[in-house]
C-alpha cells in the first residue's frame, strides 16, 4: 500500500528514544526525511542511525519544547535542512518522577515542570509549525497522549492531567486547522515498555515495604494481564504503526480524533 509519503520532512519530537524513535523509524520506512528533536544529547546519534538503516536524509537537534525560542529556531534550521515540514510527530514528555497515589504523596512544586514540558511544549510545537503548514494548505500532526488522560490514571497526577489536557488541545487544533487542510490527531499509548514507564515502576517500587517490593518485570507483567483485555504489552513499533499511517494519505480523512493503541484497555472513550 502506497501511503505517499515519500520525499514529505518530518519531525518527531522526543525523537530519539522509545516511541518517538519508534516513529521516526516508521516515517523513515516510507521515504519521509526525517528530524529528531530531543532534550537528549544522543538527538544527532538517533538521527544518524535512521539514516544508516533508510535511505533518507535525516537531522537531529537538542531542542527543549519548553522554550518557544528554541523550538522556533528549530524548525528554521530543520526547514534549511530538509525542506517544508510537512508532519510533526509529538512525543517529548514527562512524569513527575513520584508515584503520585494518593496525591498528597506529591508536592505542588512537583506539577509546574511537568505542565510546562507536557502541556505548553504541545502548544509551541503547534504554534512553531502551523504557520508554514497554513501557508501551504497541507500537514498533519500526531500528537503521542496517553490512556493516563483518558482514565485519571492515579499514578502520576500530574502527567494524567497533562495529558487530558493534551487531547482537548488537539481537538481544538484539529477544529482550527481543518479549513487548512491540515489534520490533527492523538494517539493514546497503553502499556508500553518505555524509560517513562519504567521510572513509573521504580517510584512505586521505592516506597514498597521490602516483603512487597517486585522486578519490573513482576510489576509490569502483572498490571497488562490486570488492565488489557489482549493481555499483552503494545511495542513502540505498534504506536510508530498507527502514527505513520495517519501522516499518509491514507488517512485523509481523519482528524480530530482520539485514537488508542492499548490492548483494548480503554474502551468507552
Amino acid at each position: 500500500m502506497d501511503l505517499e509519503l515519500q520525499g514529505q520532512a518530518a519531525v518527531v519530537t522526543g525523537g530519539a528514544s522509545g516511541i518517538g524513535l519508534a516513529c521516526a523509524r516508521g516515517l523513515a520506512a516510507e521515504g519521509c526525511a526525517v528530524a529528531v528533536w530531543d532534550l537528549s544529547d544522543r538527538s544527532a546519534e538517533a538521527a544518524a542511525a535512521v539514516a544508516a538503516d533508510f535511505p533518507v536524509p535525516t537531522c537531529g537537534l537538542r531542542v527543549d519544547v519548553s522554550d518557544f525560542e528554541a523550538v522556533q529556531e528549530a524548525v528554521r534550521q530543520t526547514e534549511a535542512a530538509l525542506g517544508p515540514i510537512a508532519h510533526v510527530v509529538h512525543a517529548a514528555a514527562m512524569g513527575s518522577g513520584k508515584f503520585g497515589f494518593p496525591f498528597t504523596h506529591l508536592e505542588p512544586g512537583d506539577w509546574p515542570r511537568v505542565l510546562q514540558v507536557n502541556v505548553m511544549g504541545m502548544v509551541h510545537v503547534a504554534q512553531a509549525v502551523a504557520p508554514g503548514m497554513i501557508e501551504r494548505k497541507a500537514g498533519t500532526m500526531a500528537f503521542i497522549g496517553s490512556v493516563a488522560g483518558q482514565i485519571g490514571s492515579q499514578t502520576d497526577p500530574p502527567y494524567s492531567a497533562s495529558k487530558a489536557a493534551g487531547i482537548n488541545f488537539a481537538q481544538c487544533l484539529a477544529k482550527d486547522l481543518a479549513p487548512h487542510n491540515i489534520r490533527v490527531n492523538t494517539v493514546n499509548p497503553g502499556m508500553v515498555k518505555t524509560p517513562l514507564n519504567q521510572r513509573v515502576w521504580q517510584a512505586w517500587n521505592d516506597q514498597q515495604p521490602p516483603e512487597k517490593r517486585r522486578t519490573y518485570e513482576e510489576w509490569a507483567g502483572e498490571k497488562v494481564r490486570t488492565v488489557a483485555p489482549l493481555g499483552r504489552w503494545q511495542g513502540t513499533e505498534d504506536i510508530a504503526d498507527m502514527v505513520v499511517f495517519l501522516a499518509s494519505a491514507r488517512a485523509k480523512q481523519v482528524t480530530g480524533q482520539t485514537i488508542n493503541v492499548d490492548g483494548g484497555q480503554v474502551m468507552h472513550w
